[in-house]
């Protein structure tokens, strides 16, 4: 499958009157076919399990280069394994290559799906990522966040990932006071999340630095939490 091939199978299920409806939610100036979330990631699916890690990302690198919008989020789901063997250090470097060309939710957020997956498998990528932190770039900056949500999931985390938590959490004290909706918004997530689990680090996070959230920002943060706790004195 060449990037060429694949573009024309998404192109061969077009469909013009929802591409609109979708171009016009998504304040997309780029090209958009009309595909549902769940045809494209059938497509990426069939793909992603026909082809090697270097077909894989000749396949991605093709697809993101041609600016579709539907191409780019197949893109971003041809590394959704749990497992990419003997090294998927292409594929990493694939997906944050990828980053800095971020300019809306639906396509970061297809990568971030294999994104954290990969983080996950390594989690000393957190050293790269912390750097995503201070980019300049907001969707940079929300990858950070977006991309390490895996360590939000366990209700019995080990020393790393704990210590994992505990790094992010401070990336998102630094990003608290960033008044970007969508900064607000993956801070307010990755707590939300981590509640659930761990809502002792969640309320101990939320008591510090909840204060410097936007105020909706910091109800949906401790929605799973019952009561919003105050901030600290």
């Amino acid at each position: 499958m060449t990037p060429t091939d694949a573009l024309a199978t998404l192109r061969a299920r077009a469909d013009p009157a929802r591409a609109a409806e979708m171009a016009a939610y998504h304040k997309q100036t780029r090209e958009v076919l009309g595909l549902s979330n769940a045809l494209t990631g059938a497509l990426a699916e069939t793909w992603r399990k026909s082809l090697d890690q270097p077909g894989l990302v000749a396949l991605a690198q093709g697809l993101w280069a041609s600016d579709v919008f539907e191409a780019r989020i197949a893109a971003g789901k041809l590394f959704l394994q749990a497992r990419i063997r003997p090294d998927d250090a292409p594929a990493w470097d694939c997906l944050a290559g990828f980053v800095p060309d971020f300019d809306g939710w639906a396509i970061a957020d297809a990568v971030a799906q294999s994104g954290a997956k990969r983080v996950a498998a390594r989690p000393g990528r957190l050293d790269e990522i912390e750097a995503w932190v201070v980019s300049d770039h907001m969707w940079t900056r929300r990858a950070a966040l977006v991309f390490t949500l895996p360590f939000t999931k366990s209700r019995h985390p080990g020393p790393a990932e704990e210590a994992a938590r505990d790094r992010v959490l401070g990336w998102c004290a630094a990003l608290a006071a960033d008044r970007d909706w969508f900064i607000q918004k993956a801070v307010a997530w990755w707590v939300r999340d981590l509640s659930r689990k761990d809502p002792a680090r969640a309320r101990s996070f939320l008591a510090e630095h909840g204060d410097r959230l936007k105020p909706w920002a910091r109800r949906e943060a401790a929605r799973h939490l019952g009561t919003e706790p105050p901030p600290q004195p």
